[in-house]
């Protein structure tokens, strides 16, 4: 990911990243879910997201999108 302070970081747009990277679609992640593919699609353009709905896609991705945040929010000082 490129260098994104977490505040500026689009989880729904690095969801929809993660998910191509993986060759999934998003009538694969909405049966998932499960929801209608169109609110997958709406994820897609949330800047940030319910703690629960990104718990589940971190799961469901298997993609630690939290660690990621934690990573931006607290780099490590050298």
């Amino acid at each position: 990911m490129d260098k994104l302070k977490a505040e500026d970081m689009n989880v729904g747009k690095h969801v929809e990243e993660i998910l191509k990277k993986q060759g999934k679609s998003a009538a694969w992640l909405a049966s998932e879910i499960p929801c209608e593919r169109t609110n997958v699609y709406n994820i897609f353009k949330r800047k940030s997201m319910d703690v629960r709905l990104l718990m589940r896609i971190s799961v469901i991705l298997d993609h630690d999108f939290f660690a990621e945040l934690s990573r931006e929010a607290f780099p490590k000082s050298k």
